[in-house]
């Protein structure tokens, strides 16, 4: 039996909004959010597999997208809830989507922003699948220093609020390399979402850094093919609510108003 990730609920006033984090990142990323958020809403904070609190399995199958779906509405029954809004932040957006697909009757909507690995080509997942093992086994043998020479390891953030940095750079040494190997290995290849947007049945919204111009056809494909989908656009670069809260926390906000 596989331990359950680490999760916590927020103050908050509403229906239960599950935040998920992004790679090598913790709950820490929401802390620019949670208060805002929880005017209208009680945030829930998931932590991934590998990440800050949360466990990391040796299993393959608990990482993979369609596992982490499971595994989330799993914390729905436990908060004792028929419906309930999620939202994810780059892999973390993979992560929501999925369950978003898989389980239509159990949200009232679903949040997400930029993402490249929710919305990768065939070309890119057949990528990642063929130097998954040997990116993995860079971790696993590397561990926390090969952690920290990936590009988005919160220690080379540049543009974040000092508290919100630090609390992030602290999380990262809780991270677990096994955990991160795994997500590599399991995560990342079974993460895209792209062929099944047309089949979205619930209201979506995306909010998008529109700085990020490597996302831009991402954007234009998703507001092409995925029905009931909202877009707010804001001045930012990936890290969307931790450098545009205020735009972020605003959009979100409305988004669960509207659908609660």
């Amino acid at each position: 039996m596989v331990d359950a990730p680490y999760w916590e609920v927020c103050d908050g006033d509403g229906p239960y909004l599950l935040l998920i984090h992004g790679f090598l990142s913790s709950r820490a990323q929401w802390q620019p959010n949670v208060v805002a958020l929880g005017d209208v809403c009680r945030p829930v904070l998931m932590e991934l597999y590998g990440h800050g609190r949360s466990p990391a399995p040796r299993l393959a199958s608990p990482y993979e997208t369609s596992s982490y779906a499971h595994t989330i509405d799993a914390i729905r029954k436990q908060l004792g809830v028929a419906t309930w809004f999620v939202c994810g932040y780059s892999l973390g957006a993979a992560i929501s989507i999925r369950y978003a697909l898989d389980y239509p009757h159990r949200i009232r909507g679903h949040v997400f922003t930029n993402s490249a690995s929710a919305f990768a080509e065939p070309r890119l997942t057949d990528a990642w699948r063929a130097g998954a093992r040997e990116s993995a086994q860079r971790i696993r043998s590397g561990g926390h220093a090969a952690l920290e020479r990936i590009a988005v390891h919160p220690r080379h953030a540049t543009r974040l609020p000092e508290a919100l940095y630090e609390n992030l750079v602290a999380d990262a040494a809780l991270i677990d390399p096994l955990g991160i190997a795994n997500a590599m290995e399991y995560t990342m290849p079974t993460a895209s979402a792209r062929a099944e947007l047309a089949a979205n049945s619930k209201p979506a919204l995306l909010v998008c850094g529109r700085f990020e111009k490597r996302f831009a056809a991402h954007r234009a494909y998703a507001e092409a093919v995925t029905p009931q989908l909202a877009i707010a656009d804001v001045d930012s670069g990936h890290a969307v609510n931790m450098t545009a809260a205020d735009a972020f926390n605003s959009a979100v906000a409305a988004f669960v108003t509207a659908h609660r």
